[in-house]
């Protein structure tokens, strides 16, 4: 619920009349206006002049800790976002002003009260943190873990600061539509700033601002989300959805028109691959109805395709017109596509570091590694890095077929799609073995500005169950940041998390 305050705990800095001042005409502090972020507020502010304003959130732990933004225009008319207040306080929040000609007009500063932090959220230990180096931003995390009772739980995001605090979250539980929320792989930022994701409850894909504020929505009739959706650069959706009627889940791909709302284009994935493939069938209940289980895409405007991650095949990178264009996977078992297409010719030849090719059959097969190169196996969130090559969150479950050892890796690789060959070109995880594997969901980042990557083990079940992100140095893989993140109860007995993204509050 949001709570308004007229005026109240507030304190003026500006100077007297004298002196410069923002002239305000009128005021209102509103606490969680939307009634869903309950560490933000609003203040309604109407000045006598044009003025620009800065926001100011004053952190408990020192000048790094503050939140800092300046408002993208001028005017005296406003409606100021207030994000990343601290929970269960009184916040210390200042607005500055500065006129038309570049004068500072003082400053106000209000006193805001929030609330306690709602229980299902977890404890955070801050394990490494060089704030020196760390890229600027809170910890944006897809929260899986959280308490039910039997009744509908929404999936509650969250963000935290370097030292542990959680700054802002969500909390649908009284929403007309969101009140069983199931983003699967979580929240991420739009172009335009604001927050995107499916709930594969309402079968819809939702926009929403940071106040939690639902702004739009795209159906799809016949298909239900699960998953990912992402936001090509035209602005249009491609999401992994089920088809509806048919004895198969996790196989197909849609692209919505961002505009009309239109389903544009579909991929049928039992007809490009081999839905009778069960060399990964490890753990699965039923590989003929969860064939290829996709968890994961990114769209490649160099060349308009997708890169699909199947759990259960491997990565696949297909045209618009959902020809295959090669495979990242273990040579095992591939066959004939349900269209007729011999799928061996895409499969990618594994090279050492030298640039030969490994020609094990051991190797190609996935029965065992080579110490230049391993196959990801049961993998998730691939991405494009800047230089053409695919990164992704390599779980690790039945590795090797089941004769491997336990790790998760953060793994790159480079590809040549004209000698249709792959070679592994960076990894992470190996040597921290149990405490970062995770067999299920979980995520990797690179930041190129900085050249850092991020590894984030989402379901580690090492004595107890908890997520981690860690922010590397890319180069010589050291540990810049990492923070252990312990739900009082992980979803499924299992997940703590998807997702995590390290990102400004305010949008830019």
């Amino acid at each position: 619920m949001s709570l308004t305050i007229l005026a109240a705990g507030c304190k003026d800095n500006s100077s007297g009349p004298e002196g410069p001042n923002p002239g305000i005409i009128s005021e209102e502090v509103t606490v969680n206006p939307s009634g869903y972020a309950p560490l933000t507020a609003q203040i309604d502010l109407e000045t006598e002049s044009e003025v620009t304003i800065s926001v100011k959130v004053t952190g408990i732990n020192g000048p790094e800790s503050d939140i800092s933004y300046t408002l993208n225009q001028s005017g005296n008319v406003f409606e100021i976002p207030v994000l990343g207040l601290y929970p269960d306080i009184e916040n210390t929040v200042e607005l500055s002003f500065t006129g038309s000609s570049g004068t500072s007009l003082g400053s106000r500063t209000y006193n805001i009260r929030t609330g306690s932090l709602l229980a299902d959220l977890p404890s955070i230990e801050i394990n490494v943190a060089d704030r020196s180096q760390m890229i600027e931003g809170l910890n944006f995390v897809s929260y899986f873990g959280h308490i039910t009772d039997g009744s509908p739980t929404p999936q509650r995001p969250f963000m935290f600061d370097s030292f542990g605090d959680i700054r802002w979250y969500l909390n649908f539980s009284s929403h007309p539509s969101l009140s069983g929320l199931f983003y699967d792989d979580g929240m991420e930022r739009l172009q335009n700033g604001n927050l995107y994701f499916g709930d594969g409850n309402t079968n819809m894909i939702y926009e929403i601002n940071m106040l939690g504020e639902v702004l739009n929505t795209w159906e799809m009739p016949g298909y239900g989300f699960h998953h990912e959706v992402k936001e090509k650069p035209n602005g249009n959706f491609i999401v992994t959805v089920n088809k509806f009627g048919l004895n198969t889940v996790e196989d197909h791909i849609i692209e919505i028109d961002r505009n009309s709302g239109q389903i544009v284009n579909e991929w049928d994935l039992r007809e490009s691959l081999d839905q009778n493939r069960t060399a990964w069938d490890t753990n699965l209940a039923d590989i003929s109805v969860d064939w290829f289980h996709a968890n994961a895409l990114y769209y490649d405007e160099t060349d308009n395709t997708i890169v699909v991650s199947g759990r259960t095949q491997g990565v696949v990178k297909l045209t618009e017109n959902n020809e295959v264009v090669w495979i990242i996977a273990p040579h095992k078992e591939w066959g004939t596509s349900g269209n007729g297409t011999d799928l061996t010719q895409f499969l990618l030849d594994p090279l050492d570091a030298n640039g030969d090719l490994i020609t094990d059959q051991s190797i190609l097969s996935g029965d065992a590694n080579h110490p230049d190169f391993e196959w990801s196996w049961y993998q998730h969130a691939p991405l494009r890095m800047p230089n053409g090559n695919v990164m992704l969150f390599d779980n690790g479950d039945n590795r090797n077929y089941g004769a491997g050892s336990i790790y998760s890796r953060a793994v790159e690789y480079e590809i040549d799609e004209n000698a249709m060959t792959i070679q592994q070109t960076w990894a992470y995880g190996k040597n921290r073995g149990n405490e970062t594997y995770s067999r299920i969901v979980s995520d990797v980042d690179y930041n190129p500005e900085a050249n850092h990557a991020f590894f984030i083990p989402g379901a580690v079940n090492s004595g107890k169950r908890y997520g981690k992100t860690i922010e590397l140095d890319y180069d010589q893989q050291q540990v810049i940041f990492e923070a252990t993140i312990t739900p009082p109860v992980a979803a499924f007995g299992l997940i703590t998390l998807h997702r995590t993204e390290r990102m400004r509050i305010y949008p830019n």
